[in-house]
């Protein structure tokens, strides 16, 4: 019982079980009563067989009376058998109570007693003699008649007793299973459905972050209890959800703050990566606007000598006094505030040192101060980005600075190798000549003989002077405008008006594929090659092809002129010369020819640098992985 009031569920599984097992008991008592009429059914047609049978065994002893025949005779006995076996057959003793008091049983014997007695040796008397006559006969059949109709009432008496039972039962269980569905539908009606409907009214107003109503449901079943726990998950739900929205707007501000230094980073970009050897004046602004956006700092940059492997400051934001290394003794910005370097010394705040490192090779440490709670992570991501983009600026700035070395030794070794092999030469020969011109004077020689050596003396010099302005000429040469393809188109167009004849270009080349160096080495080149056709090769028509193809460019220039007579350089010709060298520094193959249709042919084929690195990106890609990892 106490179930039944702590439990929703249990009450309706007990109305369930009530209606069903009501149910079930009617229908079994419905199928029993069937059954027991059915038996009774069968009970009137055998005692209505009976009644027919003595009708039949009448006529039989009127047809034997009147024409007594063999077959006559076994009718009658086929009918006397046949109603001895309905009278004491199984259907009327199964269907007819044992009981003797009853007044079924009691006729039943009594048709039996009758039967067995009276009419049944009446019937079969052996002799004429002991044999009743025919009316005698009759009325006992009549007699007997009568019992079975009596029988037969009876019977329709207790069937139609049974049926009235039957509906009085169904229509009792009826009432009963009414009276259960109205009991569990009340028990819906107030105990689940309004309970549902408020419940739904509190889960609506949760949805709309809505926690302040709560539900008002009283008692101990399952709605009961769902309520109470729902009361209690609004108000957890109402600190969690004041929690969560604080939570998210630290996380928006912090978000905020890193996006604002993601973009101070990516506008300090520029003039990090363009500052020169300078750290102070390109990074220390974006340091400054790191320290507050994050609230950290002061914030030291250190760097490795390259040399003797020294820690060198090289940067920091707040300093007391000014640093030893400082080059502009103008700047004060690192003395502006002092306050971090108070918290420090105060043990307030905490050191991270991160590695300024490309790959394996360590350039430096950055050393943040930070106050003493917890660094977060996004933070700290920001300042490993930071550390990278530092490392990533002075490795570049130091690989620049060894790239202009190395141009300007190379520089200076072409300028000392094309000094040496034309304008030295040239000045030996002439010292030479003039020590033959004094040898000449101290014998007194004849003014015929040192007219000689003053002509040769007079080329000589003719030549030198010539060397030189080719000399200064490419040394003064430089790239301007948009590129390689428009200075070749201004050579062309020179060449054109000082040669007075046709020099097609035909160029096929990406943008951005050479180097500053390279394309200073092709251009000269081309002039060279250019100024020989002038000087030499008599032609009428030049033409130039830049090409970029498999990896390689292709450089040729030829004429339709005289040729020559080999692929060597004539005396006193130094263009071809020049343009091995600059081959060479090219590490390309020069290649110089007669064409079939008359003129010469010189071809350059070379691997520009950028080509090369296309070549090795797997490597560098799977160098780069490494330098990611390590600096990370």
């Amino acid at each position: 019982m106490k179930l039944l009031q702590r439990s929703l569920v249990a009450r309706i599984i007990a109305s369930l079980l009530a209606i069903s097992g009501m149910a079930l008991i009617s229908i079994t008592l419905t199928m029993a009563m069937s059954n027991s009429s059915r038996g009774d059914a069968a009970a009137i047609n055998v005692a209505g067989s009976l009644r027919m049978n003595a009708y039949q065994i009448m006529g039989a002893l009127q047809r034997l009376e009147y024409a007594p025949e063999e077959t006559s005779a076994e009718q009658l006995e086929g009918l006397i058998s046949s109603f001895d076996q309905r009278l004491y057959g199984t259907t009327l003793q199964q269907t007819i109570p044992i009981d003797d008091r009853h007044e079924r049983r009691r006729q039943l014997e009594k048709l039996q007693i009758y039967w067995q007695h009276t009419l049944r040796p009446a019937l079969e008397a052996p002799s004429p003699a002991t044999a009743l006559d025919l009316d005698t006969l009759e009325m006992m059949i009549v007699a007997m008649v009568n019992d079975i109709e009596v029988l037969v009432t009876y019977l329709e008496e207790s069937t139609e007793a049974k049926v009235r039972l039957l509906g009085m039962m169904q229509v009792l269980f009826l009432v009963l299973i009414a009276i259960v569905v109205s009991i569990a539908l009340y028990d819906v009606r107030f105990n689940l459905v309004v309970p549902l409907r408020q419940l739904m009214v509190l889960a609506r107003e949760a949805a709309q972050r809505n926690f302040k109503p709560r539900s008002e449901l009283r008692g101990s079943d399952e709605l009961a209890l769902l309520g109470h726990t729902f009361n209690k998950m609004s108000a957890e739900l109402a600190t969690s959800y004041a929690a969560l929205e604080d939570k998210v707007s630290r996380k928006k501000q912090e978000l905020e703050r890193s996006n604002q230094a993601l973009r101070v980073m990516h506008d300090a970009s520029r003039s990090l990566y363009g500052g020169g050897n300078d750290l102070c004046s390109s990074a220390a602004p974006m340091l400054r606007e790191l320290e507050k956006l994050l609230d950290i700092g002061p914030i030291r940059l250190s760097l490795n000598d390259p040399f003797d492997q020294r820690e060198m400051p090289v940067l920091e934001t707040h300093s007391r006094t000014r640093p030893e290394y400082c080059r502009d003794q103008e700047c004060h910005a690192c003395l502006i505030d002092p306050r971090p370097l108070e918290m420090v010394s105060n043990n307030q705040s905490q050191c991270l040192l991160l590695p300024i490192s490309v790959g394996d090779t360590l350039l430096g440490t950055l050393e943040v101060w930070y106050p003493q709670e917890r660094l977060n992570d996004s933070t700290r991501r920001l300042l490993t980005m930071l550390a990278d983009q530092l490392a990533t600026a002075v490795y570049l700035q130091r690989r620049i600075e060894e790239q202009q070395h190395v141009t300007l030794i190379n520089e200076r070794t072409i300028i000392a190798r094309e000094l040496h092999d034309s304008l030295a030469q040239s000045l030996s020969y002439l010292k030479m000549q003039v020590a033959r011109l004094e040898r000449m004077q101290q014998k007194e020689a004849t003014r015929e003989m040192q007219s000689a050596v003053f002509d040769e003396l007079r080329t000589g010099l003719n030549s030198a002077y010539r060397q030189l302005r080719e000399l200064l000429t490419t040394f003064r040469l430089k790239l301007e405008g948009p590129g390689l393809q428009f200075a070749l188109r201004q050579t062309v167009d020179e060449f054109s008006q000082r040669m007075e004849v046709t020099v097609e270009l035909e160029y096929d080349v990406p943008p951005y594929l050479l180097n500053p160096n390279e394309e200073i080495h092709v251009l000269q080149i081309i002039r060279e090659a250019l100024a020989n056709t002038h000087k030499h090769a008599q032609a009428h028509w030049a033409g130039v092809t830049v090409r970029f193809a498999d990896a390689r460019l292709l450089v040729r220039i030829e004429d339709d002129g005289i040729g020559l007579e080999d692929d060597s350089s004539p005396p006193m010709h130094y263009g071809l010369v020049i343009i091995r060298d600059r081959t060479t520094t090219l590490n390309g193959e020069l290649s110089i020819t007669n064409r079939s249709t008359g003129g010469a042919s010189i071809e350059i084929v070379f691997t520009p640098l950028t080509a090369r690195l296309i070549q090795q990106q797997p490597v560098t890609a799977a160098s780069d992985s490494h330098l990611g990892t390590g600096t990370s």
